[in-house]
């Protein structure tokens, strides 16, 4: 390939990467995604690595390919050549975790991670810097793909940031409201770390059901811990929806559940197809959209709130400390 289509590959590839990154970025700012809504988008999103010490990995995207097209057009070989291996080496570092780790794959991501790997082969094969002149055609896609990206910063400072809970505050207790989804895995393995978290100190505990639509079992799982919940026994049985099997989840399972923590059956049945039971449900979704919750699992902690599987006992401990 000459020079100059290798060239003009890598600002292709950059253009590509920064669109795609941009779209991930709205939909990480935002209170419902834009571009990306399928199961295995949102399953990224709410995941930790998509916001790695709470930088959301779509602003390192656009930052990454933004100076990468910079230096399409600036001559300094010996960067640019280390910052596409670099991008190189991350893209595939998380196509690896997509495959391995979360199961899932965000459509977006599958752009923005290939664009990096093809721009690394351009840089390495050869390109060259350009002339302004030659690469206006090409800085017309990143000046509409910075569109999105404005219109997602002036909708997030727009956007409520913290939770408003309706629990009455108690004295000497500590208000935790837990955004809930039963069959999310990162839900499901933040849970014990939250309960031994709030295990030392008086706390009120408000759970809000967002069974997201990927889940097959999400949403019999809240329905079964809000009949459980108007009998009193909402904490027996989160703790036995997080701690069953997926595959025990199905309507069937839960409420076998409910029996095991002692429910009134004839009263769960009951609430099981009581409207104000999927009206309870839609009300917490709703809230979560109004709070501006971005992904599960979401832990607010006296109105802070904490976003992501990644979050430490001692963490959460210290949060409950500090309110």
């Amino acid at each position: 390939m000459p020079a100059r289509r290798r060239s003009l590959a890598a600002i292709v590839f950059a253009c590509i990467g920064l669109g795609a990154s941009a779209a991930s970025l709205v939909d990480a700012l935002g209170a419902d995604a834009a571009f990306c809504a399928e199961s295995g988008c949102a399953t990224v999103r709410a995941s930790a690595w998509a916001h790695p010490a709470g930088v959301p990995m779509p602003l390192l995207g656009v930052a990454f390919f933004a100076v990468m097209l910079g230096l399409s057009v600036v001559p300094r070989p010996r960067v640019r050549t280390a910052l596409a291996l670099a991008g190189a080496a991350w893209a595939l570092a998380l196509i690896g975790v997509q495959a391995l780790v979360l199961h899932a794959w965000c459509k977006l991501c599958m752009i923005a991670d290939p664009a990096a790997l093809g721009l690394a082969a351009a840089v390495l094969s050869g390109a060259r810097t350009v002339r302004w002149s030659r690469c206006l055609a090409a800085l017309a896609v990143p000046g509409l793909a910075a569109v999105p990206i404005v219109f997602a910063v002036v909708g997030a400072a727009a956007a409520p940031t913290a939770v408003v809970t309706t629990a009455p505050r108690v004295p000497g207790r500590v208000v935790v409201v837990e955004f809930v989804d039963f069959e999310c895995p990162f839900c499901r393995d933040l849970a014990p770390r939250v309960t031994r978290a709030i295990a030392h100190v008086p706390v009120t505990v408000v759970r809000k059901m967002v069974p997201l639509p990927m889940h097959p079992h999400a949403r019999s799982a809240a329905l079964a811990w809000c009949c459980a919940d108007a009998q009193g026994r909402g904490e027996a049985m989160a703790a036995a929806l997080y701690a069953a099997d997926l595959d025990a989840l199905t309507p069937a399972g839960c409420a076998a559940l409910a029996a095991g923590v002692g429910c009134d059956m004839e009263r769960y049945r009951e609430a099981l197809v009581d409207p104000a039971t999927a009206a309870r449900i839609a009300a917490d979704m709703a809230a979560a959209k109004a709070a501006n919750i971005g992904g599960l699992p979401t832990i607010v902690i006296d109105g802070t709130p904490f976003t992501g599987g990644n979050h430490t006992e001692a963490e959460l401990a210290a949060a409950i400390d500090r309110a």
